[in-house]
């Protein structure tokens, strides 16, 4: 087997047969394939056409799916019925950080001192084989001497060494790591003589403090942070941050306030400021107001309450900061109370109400007026979720498949809509004609299909347009696949030095890569979990 690395499982996108979501019947010409029957032999229907099951597979391993730790990937030329998995050693990041000094060096540069104070460290990154799957390592450690290591899967990765040490700024570095591999980075502190300092004051207006406890942070245009994220003195709103000597020279750059706590009832804002420049100025956060109390109550088009519903403000409030007030439910009658900040004046709150999984009433976006003495809205008209239906066929493309679980999981948003929340997946079942009907809000899904019979799972992404009309979008009728068993065992460790040994209850996934409008994507095809003696049995698609 070819060994390449990289990439931590978010969600995979895609699988399976059939291509498209369509609101009629499909004109032929629209799609790259149908069903099997329209491919080669050996050859099976993908979401990017007619391809082999056995061929352009990448297979991710992670030991200890818990902690995601030492996740690799591999491709696979030639999917056998017997396929082992032999993995590498744990990657890792690993170098030495090292502070720089005003002293000159012997070679005419500056004389460093190694680094062994506390720090975090932090490397996030995308698969080399997967597109879209990520994955992220954090550790806290006391270098030696300088030296650190941060274990991690294959990947290609931005690692960002922050310092305990406030005054210190955070300094990135990158690394691809390929399995088994341990990759070289080392990173230089700035040596204290050429940061610069940028001090000021956080108020509420006209020389009136917040009352809260509140932090600020230094960001480029791209929000990357130039400083650590530093306390404001709460008696007085003084604060003094650290940036690099080059970021003090710009022209421009971000400060970003933020207020913690478990209810901190100050909205966030970003001012942007010239370093160049003493800050003389206090940053004003504005006449932002008090919490005030909202109510209403949540119905749906039949005019029936909406139990269950998560209802959120957020938006701009007076003085131009943005706040998110906590989440409230709508009781059995579909009435809530929101504790907010007011809106700010003459603007408004975007009043987001999601209706709880398998309710036929969906989520919906208004904009309120909240003023400072709070608010009884008026009945709150949730639209009726989308429609999505289909049927499945078995592989003899002619009998209904019923009794095929479905699963519909939000994985992008269209434009104008907040993303569904994580964990709000519809569930459905096929009947016995095959037919399956889900509810959906407006976003783009991956929908599984995970029949109970020895057949491979396939997925479909459909994507869910807001509108007025009810028409339901149709989804193809297509025929489930023929599957194959496909064994092995995983092991780590070199087999001829004899350091070799299994590795129990190891999450293995098959994914294909492929192309869908203009971007690679990965279609999980099969996923598996290994036995107390490393053995796994996964079920994939076969012509």
């Amino acid at each position: 087997m070819t060994r390449r690395g990289a990439g931590l499982a978010l969600l995979a996108v895609l699988a399976g047969a059939g291509c498209a979501l369509l609101e009629e019947e499909p004109d032929p010409s629209q799609l790259v394939c149908s069903s099997d029957d329209e491919c080669g032999v050996d050859e099976v229907c993908f979401p990017d056409g007619c391809g082999d099951p056995g061929r352009d597979i990448v297979v991710e391993v992670v030991p200890n799916p818990q902690e995601r730790r030492n996740a690799q990937d591999f491709r696979v030329e030639g999917l056998r019925p017997e396929q082992n998995l032999e993995l590498f050693a744990p990657g890792a990041v690993a170098g030495r950080v090292m502070r720089a000094t005003s002293l000159p060096a012997e070679d005419g540069g500056v004389a460093m001192r190694p680094y062994s104070e506390p720090l975090h460290l932090r490397a996030t990154g995308e698969s080399l084989l997967l597109p879209g799957v990520v994955r992220q390592y954090d550790a806290a450690l006391v270098p030696i001497n300088g030296a650190w290591a941060l274990p991690v899967g294959t990947g290609g990765y931005t690692v960002t060494l922050t310092a305990d040490d406030v005054e210190v700024p955070p300094v990135r570095g990158t690394s691809h790591v390929e399995p088994g591999a341990t990759v070289p980075l080392d990173m230089v502190l700035p040596a204290a003589d050429t940061l610069a300092r940028l001090s000021g004051k956080v108020e509420r207006q006209a020389g009136v403090l917040v009352d809260a406890s509140l932090e600020i942070q230094a960001l480029d245009s791209d929000l990357t942070a130039l400083s650590q994220r530093v306390p404001v003195t709460r008696g007085t709103g003084a604060f003094t941050i650290v940036i690099p000597g080059e970021a003090a020279r710009r022209t421009a750059l971000l400060l970003r306030v933020t207020a913690t706590g478990t209810a901190p009832w100050v909205p966030q804002k970003t001012f942007t400021v010239d370093p160049r420049a003493p800050l003389t100025e206090p940053l004003t956060l504005g006449d932002y107001g008090t919490p005030v109390r909202v109510t209403g109550r949540v119905v749906g088009l039949d005019g029936r309450p909406v139990a269950g519903a998560t209802v959120s403000l957020q938006g701009e409030v007076g003085g131009g900061g943005t706040f998110r007030g906590p989440l409230a439910t709508t009781g059995a009658e579909g009435r809530f109370t929101a504790d907010t900040l007011p809106s700010a004046p003459g603007g408004t709150l975007s009043l987001v109400v999601v209706p709880p999984p398998g309710a036929t009433s969906g989520l919906t976006v208004q904009s309120v007026e909240v003023p400072r003495t709070g608010a009884t809205l008026p009945d709150v008209l949730c639209p009726d979720r989308r429609i999505v239906q289909g049927a499945l066929l078995l592989p003899d493309t002619t009998n209904p498949a019923p009794g095929v679980r479905v699963v519909a999981e939000p994985v992008g948003q269209v434009p104008g809509w907040p993303r569904p929340p994580a964990g709000g997946e519809a569930l459905g079942t096929t009947d016995n004609l095959g037919a399956f009907k889900l509810r959906l809000d407006p976003a783009v899904y991956r929908v599984d299909f995970v029949p109970t019979e020895n057949l491979p799972r396939v997925s479909r992404t459909v994507t869910v347009l807001p509108g007025e009309d009810d028409t339901p979008q149709v989804l193809a009728t297509f025929p489930l696949q023929k599957g194959r068993t496909v064994s092995g065992r995983v092991t780590e460790g070199d087999a001829d030095a004899g350091t070799s040994h299994v590795v129990p209850y190891a999450s293995i996934r098959f994914y294909r890569v492929v192309t869908l409008e203009g971007r690679p994507t990965t279609v999980l095809l099969s996923q598996a979990v290994s036995d107390q003696q490393g053995r796994y049995t996964a079920l994939m698609p076969v012509r």
